[in-house]
């Protein structure tokens, strides 16, 4: 793209940046509408859309055509990722959602390994619009599927609907002469008495102007007022931050220690798949583990929200222990496997953290879940795409260890997020109008 544009290595990295762009600011409006008038539509249309915005991306001629659709495609994908807290919600028990979970944070880290381990390959063989042309194809076949097969799992609106069709089976019922009730009147006799359903979300709703401001607003007062919410965006940004990190610091460091090319380069990225792999299966074990020998005090605990933080007050540590090994590793004179099994390590920590949050989230706020799971979406995704831009001037500037140790020290610091929800999180949550509607 640098060649065929004649732009900067940064002008390029901004196309990440723009995709994170789209996908931290559109689930501000997408999350609370799918909370009001459902999951599947948003899902279909912003698929749809996702999908062609590829297209464009592939076919586009100019630099600038790039940066829009880069941008709109991160806008529509944003929804197969921070509105699935929404729907695991909608569909499992909280005893039981640990393992959706699990499958679908252990899914978002294989592909973000596997996406730039196929794109080296890829882009080293043919072309990098194959890239996004191959991107088009599975996601196009991936949306038949939801086409036909998704269906609605928002709880207001399957009654909603459920109200509606009763009601148009009563009206049947009517014209034909057949009433629900014969109800007593006030001169003693009695006669047939209409029934209509009601849903009380519907009687709830607000106008069109109402329903997106209260989009746009609900998301950001959770931040801003939900301490829970803040500090785990936080916790979660930093981690994810890192995670884009890995996009442009393996190129810079793996070319330079060891004289990588484009495609060896997009193998280390394997790395993340193999370590998200077994931290699903490390995920889903442990729990069933825990609550075979949890009793008493420690079972309560464990079945409520701090109960998701139990194994992420530990396992978040591999996050700054992955930093330091891969920064201190990366030296020309060590194997090229030590700092990739550093990423793998840093790897496991990013996704403990991200299931416990996920699932923290949508236990502790469960109908705003959406809402909540959008706000640290927005500050996720920004922080990540801020560190796009600046990760190969850091690593060169503060060399490789120097680089490490600082992302190292950072990550130690924020582990004391979970330590702190675990021993005060009842008490916190006691204070939300949000979460305490969970609690009663």
């Amino acid at each position: 793209m640098t060649e065929l544009w004649n732009v900067s290595d940064t002008a390029i990295a901004v196309g990440v940046a723009i995709f994170t762009l789209g996908f931290g600011v559109a689930p501000m409006v997408l999350a609370p509408l799918s909370e009001i008038n459902g999951r599947r539509p948003i899902f279909v249309v912003a698929g749809l859309l996702f999908v062609l915005f590829q297209l464009i991306c592939a076919v586009t001629p100019t630099y600038a055509g790039m940066i829009v659709s880069r941008f709109l495609a991160g806008c529509c994908s944003s929804t197969f990722s921070t509105m699935v807290g929404g729907v695991v919600s909608d569909i499992y028990r909280a005893e039981d959602r640990n393992t959706a979970m699990a499958l679908f944070s252990g899914a978002a880290l294989f592909g973000t390994g596997l996406g730039p381990a196929i794109s080296g390959v890829v882009a080293y063989h043919t072309t990098w619009r194959w890239i996004f042309y191959l991107q088009t194809i599975t996601c196009g076949v991936l949306m038949v599927f939801i086409v036909f097969l998704f269906k609605e799992t928002r709880g207001s609106v399957l009654l909603s609907k459920k109200g509606k069709a009763l009601n148009k089976w009563i009206d049947q019922l009517e014209s034909e002469g057949h009433y629900g009730f014969m109800m007593p009147s006030s001169d003693g006799k009695t006669a047939p008495q209409r029934i209509r359903w009601k849903v009380k979300s519907d009687e709830e709703l607000a106008s069109l102007g109402q329903m997106v401001a209260i989009s746009l607003y609900r998301p950001f007062h959770l931040l801003f007022t939900e301490s829970v919410v803040f500090f785990f965006s936080l916790w979660i940004s930093f981690a994810w931050g890192v995670l884009y990190l890995t996009f442009s610091a393996i190129p810079v460091v793996f070319t330079a220690s060891h004289g990588f090319n484009g495609q060896q380069n997009g193998a280390v990225f394997t790395a993340i798949s193999v370590a998200a792999i077994i931290s699903t299966f490390i995920s889903v074990g442990q729990e069933r583990i825990a609550r075979k020998y949890f009793t008493g005090k420690h079972l309560a605990i464990f079945n409520g929200p701090e109960g998701r933080l139990y194994f992420a007050c530990i396992q978040s540590a591999l996050l700054p222990i992955g930093c330091f090994w891969f920064g201190w590793t990366s030296f020309p004179s060590n194997h090229w496997i030590l700092p990739a099994l550093g990423i793998g390590c840093a790897t496991m920590g990013i996704f403990s953290i991200y299931l416990a949050v996920f699932n923290y989230l949508a236990d502790t706020y469960h109908k705003y879940a959406s809402s909540a799971l959008a706000a640290q979406s927005f500050c996720r995704n920004l922080l990540a795409g801020a560190f796009s831009l600046f990760t190969p001037q850091m690593f060169r500037g503060m060399t490789f260890q120097g680089a490490g140790s600082f992302l190292g020290g950072l990550g130690a610091l924020l582990t004391v997020v979970p330590w702190v929800l675990v021993f005060y999180g009842p008490r916190i949550r006691s204070r939300s109008k949000f979460a305490a509607e969970i609690m009663d």
